[in-house]
């Protein structure tokens, strides 16, 4: 099995895109741009064109304003509402005020903010308790009482919300802490002075019955120790959103046993281990680096990695990935990737990144937050003076309290977690059924694809074409024929090449060196093998020859590809290569059609080829014969149709037409351009896991759109009552501590919806 990722060394081959900051490969860019003098490489075309639109754009010194400090090593922590932020520890976000959390998973799941939020909750609602039991009870008390209770509930337990709220003020980027500390600092600071300077207050403050000044002492302790209840589950909930990175980075085991070259073995820390290095992989061990096997039998677990739970089976000379499960064999490996290099690691690294990209969907809620707060601020006031001027006596304490309600109901918190928290916990999910999401864009666009582009090699078909016929014509012998067209093929990278090769290789054929090699692209290759000029390549490399077509037809309504061989200037026979389909292939293109999407396969091989396969099938449409080139044109005339349109491909020659369609879909067994083009990478390379990511996508935004109804409802229901609107008419009035609890079940129950994408049936 080839590796699924490939690295590119030295480090001096591999450049920054200036447009999307993807690696890539010198030797394997999409395209390039010379400017003022210097190269630059681009993994898309349409990274390209946005570059040569406005080159200094990309180009100016990129230090997002947002960032918080500079770069130092250690672990980078986010906001999961506001990605562009970026700290070097835990801290809070300056937009949103929310707790910044990693921005990669770490196995540790130590939480200083939440384990500092948790004991001051401890702390207050030791404190409230007292005060609340007698507000229950109606049990008099000393003012001077509730002031000594409250207090520290208020001034240390709340510190953390007056803090954010106040620098959100100076920031101008008004959020939920604003409204909380202007809420709870309203009661209390009410509570103070009543305490403090009674005879200041008017009547309209006082109770009519026996004049008595009402302190809410109670309420604002009691709001703060509820926000910090909702500020514990909701980190608690958050943490658990990343379970899945940290179950793939649990995966990697901490030692690996390595064989000397003395033969003597020992176990050794991973971080110890080098490419090339030799080790053993007992039974019931997990294999602990990327690398190839090279003795022994076994069969390993990979469902982990590609959601598929047969496991693998793996004989010298086979591919195995770090984090898999070894059987009951034991196995002997080459190390040929280690640390960041490994496949795990990367796919930790891609998840990461995909849980902190926005989709579009998110632009609603950041629209209707820009405005919310600004909004909230004004119900409250309108509020608060039509209580001052109608209300009930003591209209000034109902004043008060109706604005404390709105002011605490209205917190925007739901609102903003409503689509990150989605988008975390299927792009998690995803990554366990082998679904690599690049970003939340793509994840979004693919539940509205009704049209898919397929490529056959390496997609529809194993991508492991084996020789299975030899035709010589004109005298030649089939021997001779392989042997002058393996030699030619020599300095070719095509996968036919290679099959050619191989089959060369298998009959102890000795090749000679080949002169003055050119290649055509799509079409094949020409040199001079021996004193002979040697053709290789399709009908389009021999257009003044008599080849004997019906006869190459016959080859490929058997599924074969023909490649003809001209030797001298005349036909000297064909190879016929096949590529098996896919096991998983058929069953794939069964589910999609079943899920109403179109098929349509591109393929450079011959129509009668392609027909073939198409027909085993039951693909429903061809383009056959078609160049690199043309791929993103057929793509790009799909979408002039209106369609929306993927692109499931594994080739460097795949790329400009992953980076042209509306969702990109890459083979993990292929490029790394490809991979680099696409915006989803099915890592088994396998057809049925991009029925899984079609089913991911209907549930994270079905999931997302719920998240969002639950926001907007309970704002648009909670803040008229809390305002008192039916009060008239039904007697109803919100507490403020009824609004605090309440405003912590809408962020729970937001999360606690969006954790539900964890036990998705894909």
């Amino acid at each position: 099995m080839e590796p699924a990722f490939k690295i590119v060394n030295p480090p001096a081959a591999v450049h920054r895109d200036p447009v999307c900051g993807m690696s890539v490969a010198a030797d394997h860019a999409a395209a390039t741009v010379e400017y003022e003098g210097k190269v630059y490489y681009f993994c898309a075309p349409s990274c390209a064109q946005k570059f040569r639109a406005d080159p200094q754009r990309y180009l100016r010194p990129a230090q997002p304003a947002a960032i918080l400090e500079d770069h130092k090593p250690g672990v980078e922590y986010t906001c999961p509402m506001h990605p562009e932020i970026v700290k070097n520890g835990p801290g809070t976000c300056p937009i949103c005020g929310m707790a910044l959390e990693p921005r990669t998973a770490v196995l540790e799941e130590d939480n200083p903010e939440m384990r500092d939020m948790a004991r001051r909750f401890w702390f207050c609602a030791a404190l409230t308790a007292p005060i609340l039991a007698m507000m229950i009870f109606s049990i008099r008390t000393s003012p001077w009482l509730d002031f000594a209770f409250a207090t520290p509930v208020v001034v240390w337990g709340g510190w953390p919300f007056f803090d954010r709220g106040w620098r959100s003020i100076i920031n101008r980027n008004l959020n939920m802490f604003t409204l909380i500390a202007m809420g709870t600092g309203a009661a209390y600071l009410y509570g103070v002075a009543a305490v403090l300077i009674p005879g200041a207050f008017p009547a309209a403050f006082r109770d009519p019955h026996n004049g008595a000044l009402a302190l809410y002492f109670e309420p604002a302790a009691v709001i703060v120790t509820l926000v910090l209840l909702g500020q514990v589950l909701e980190l608690r909930a958050r943490s658990r959103t990343s379970g899945a990175i940290r179950a793939l980075l649990g995966l990697a085991p901490k030692s690996a046993r390595l064989i000397r070259p003395d033969g003597k073995e020992e176990d050794v820390p991973l971080e110890q281990i080098q490419p090339g290095d030799t080790l053993r992989i007992r039974p019931g061990e997990k294999v602990p680096v990327d690398g190839i096997v090279r003795d022994g039998a076994s069969w390993v677990d990979e469902s982990m990695m590609t959601g598929e739970p047969a496991p693998i089976e793996k004989t010298p000379g086979a591919w195995v990935t770090g984090g898999t499960l070894n059987g009951t064999g034991s196995l002997t490996m080459r190390a040929e990737r280690v640390g960041s290099d490994t496949l795990l690691a990367q796919i930790v690294r891609m998840v990461g990144e995909a849980q902190r990209s926005r989709a579009p969907i998110q632009r609603l809620a950041d629209t209707v937050s820009g405005w919310f707060v600004p909004a909230v601020v004004a119900v409250a006031g309108v509020s608060a003076l039509v209580w001052a001027l109608y209300g009930p006596e003591p209209r000034l304490a109902h004043a008060l309290l109706s604005a404390v309600a709105v002011l605490i109901i209205a917190c925007p918190c739901a609102l903003g977690l409503a689509t990150p928290m989605a988008i975390m916990v299927g792009t998690g999910r995803g990554a366990q059924a082998g679904v690599l999401i690049r970003n939340a864009e793509a994840l979004e666009t693919l539940e509205k694809v009704d049209t898919l582009v397929i490529d056959k090699t390496g997609t529809l078909t194993e991508g492991k074409p084996k020789l299975v016929s030899i035709t010589a014509l004109n005298n030649h012998r089939d021997a001779e024929l392989l042997r002058l067209a393996a030699s030619l093929e020599q300095a070719s990278e095509h996968p036919l090449a290679r099959a050619i090769l191989a089959a060369a290789s298998e009959r102890g054929i000795v090749l000679s060196a080949a002169k003055d090699f050119r290649s055509r692209t799509g079409n094949g290759v020409y040199g001079t093998v021996d004193g002979h000029a040697v053709t290789v390549g399709n009908a389009a490399m021999f257009p003044e020859s008599n080849l004997d077509l019906g006869q190459a037809d016959a080859l490929r309504r058997e599924g074969q590809t023909v490649i003809f061989v001209g030797v001298d200037g005349q036909p000297a026979g064909m190879l016929g290569i096949a590529d098996p389909i896919k096991e998983t292939a058929p069953e794939a293109i069964r589910m999609l059609h079943t899920e109403g999407v179109r098929l349509v396969m591109l393929t450079g091989d011959h129509r009668a080829t392609a027909e073939a396969v198409a027909h085993k099938l039951g693909i429903d449409e061809i383009e056959a014969e078609v160049l690199p080139k043309r791929k993103a044109e057929a793509v790009k005339s799909l979408q002039k149709e209106g369609h929306r349109v993927a692109m499931a491909g594994d080739g460097v020659n795949d790329a400009p037409a992953l980076a042209q369609a509306d969702v990109g879909i890459a083979m993990g067994t292929g490029t790394d351009v490809a991979m680099e083009s696409a915006g989803i990478t099915l890592v088994k390379g396998d057809l049925q896991a991009l029925v899984r990511a079609r089913r991911l996508s209907r549930a994270t935004m079905r999931n997302i759109r719920q998240n969002l109804l639950l926001a907007f409802v309970y704002n648009t229901l909670g803040v008229p009552v809390a305002a008192g609107v039916f009060y008239p008419f039904f007697g109803v009035l919100l507490s403020p501590m009824i609004a605090s609890a309440a405003m912590t079940f809408s962020s729970v129950s937001v999360i606690g919806n969006a954790l539900r994408l964890r036990n998705a049936k894909l």
